[in-house]
């Protein structure tokens, strides 16, 4: 393709994807990331001032003063980065009616899904009982002759999650497994998925914990090698933090921050968590199609004005893909979900680690995203200790935007939010 069509090729593949090409004829190397990032790719300068690249921040640790995320949707070539896709930007706002939207958007993740289901590996879902991993499990079995491989993690106590899944998979007539995950192993994991997530972010980071040891027991115990999550759907549809959005436009300002900074969050969780077990990440909610399309419709229908976030989804597929009450449930947050206990045991664990005085003290060692509780304070440590002075790799925390009414708060679960309501249930 690159013989054939030079650097315009990167605008014609719909895939996910990071490259480097090495042109013999012109002596130079070309490198280039998928328009959302789901594919990793890191750059720096070494000290001769050549430009290195890696799939992983930690390979270019030794070898560069400054290690920042390949940006997505972008190429280099000589010496410069050039943006072939802008996928958050809207070129003309689609004003269809609600029926037609909700037609477009079942249709598009419909395909979406169908695309990556090829495979010549084995494939499994993750399934975590929310409305976006059940959805694209609830697809994926229709299409399928064979019944699909689901796989749920939670807390042995208080596990919300594992409940709704195995409800999903009993509808959808899935071969489900359910694992357990115990305090002991996540404390004994933190330090190894912070090395491998490369970030200090506490939403990244409490939400892998379940990932990583659910990959990790699918690699040891299964033959799949490839798993379809669904990520996503959040920045797309809302969280439950944009129910306070102040207007139609900031939602979609909002909604396009989120998509450009995905490669940071979701979408680095999704793809280490699975590739260090050696397992393949597909996201069908990041289909190239499916992601335009969601951006480009009026931002005065995604606001949740129907009583139920992400209602354009949820009605997209009103019918028998899955049972009513989980369509339509309340959101719960992915690392409360697996176990609020989880996240309990993380802040006991942090909160233990320092007194009141060595936290106000080593938190005012660092000025980039600065720590604000223990727990952040522990993740930051962990993180320097592994990727010394490279925390704007990660623009900042996760965080809902603080500058909306009612979204002024010190923790990234969407449990500490007015509006949570009854998804803990």
């Amino acid at each position: 393709m690159y013989r054939e069509y030079g650097t315009d090729m990167f605008s014609m593949l719909d895939a996910e994807f990071a490259l480097i090409i090495y042109d013999g004829k012109e002596k130079e190397y070309i490198a280039a990331r998928d328009p959302i990032g789901i594919r990793p790719l890191y750059y720096g300068y070494s000290k001769t001032g050549a430009i290195v690249f890696a799939s992983e921040a930690k390979n270019l640790v030794d070898l560069c003063d400054k290690i920042m995320p390949f940006p997505p949707g972008h190429y280099y070539k000589g010496g410069k980065f050039i943006r072939y896709c802008d996928i958050a930007k809207v070129d003309a706002v689609c004003y269809d009616d609600l029926e037609t939207v909700c037609r477009n958007i079942h249709d598009k993740l419909v395909a979406g899904v169908e695309k990556r289901l090829v495979s010549d590996a084995k494939v499994g879902f993750l399934l975590s009982g929310g409305l976006d991993s059940s959805l694209v499990c609830a697809i994926a079995a229709r299409k399928s002759k064979e019944p699909i491989r689901t796989f749920a993690i939670g807390m042995s106590e208080d596990a919300i999650d594992l409940k709704y899944a195995k409800q999903v998979a009993d509808y959808i007539g899935s071969d489900h497994t359910e694992v357990i995950m115990t305090k002991q192993q996540v404390l004994d994991s933190l330090e190894g998925v912070i090395k491998l997530l490369g970030t200090f972010d506490i939403t990244t980071i409490r939400a892998s914990m379940g990932m990583y040891l659910l990959c990790k027991w699918i690699h040891e115990n299964t033959d799949i090698r490839v798993l379809l999550t669904g990520e996503i759907s959040d920045e797309l549809f809302g969280y439950k933090y944009t129910d306070f959005a102040p207007s139609a436009e900031e939602f979609q300002k909002e909604s396009q921050k989120r998509i450009r900074e995905l490669h940071m969050y979701d979408v680095l969780r999704a793809d280490r968590c699975i590739s260090v077990n050696s397992l393949e990440a597909r996201v069908p909610f990041g289909d190239l199609d499916f992601v335009k399309y969601v951006m480009s419709i009026d931002p005065e229908k995604k606001l949740n004005t129907y009583g139920k976030g992400k209602y354009l989804l949820r009605h997209a597929f009103e019918g028998d893909y899955l049972p009513h009450d989980i369509l339509y449930r309340e959101k719960a947050a992915f690392s409360d979900a697996v176990g609020h206990s989880m996240v309990d045991y993380l802040k006991e664990y942090a909160e233990g680690f320092y007194t009141d005085e060595e936290f106000e003290e080593k938190k005012a060692k660092y000025t980039h995203a600065a720590p604000f509780t223990k727990e952040s304070l522990l993740y930051r440590e962990i993180f320097e200790k592994y990727y010394p002075g490279q925390s704007e790799m990660i623009v900042d925390f996760w965080m809902p935007n603080k500058s909306w009414k009612g979204c002024d708060v010190n923790d990234p679960s969407a449990r500490v939010l007015s509006n949570y309501g009854a998804s803990g249930e």
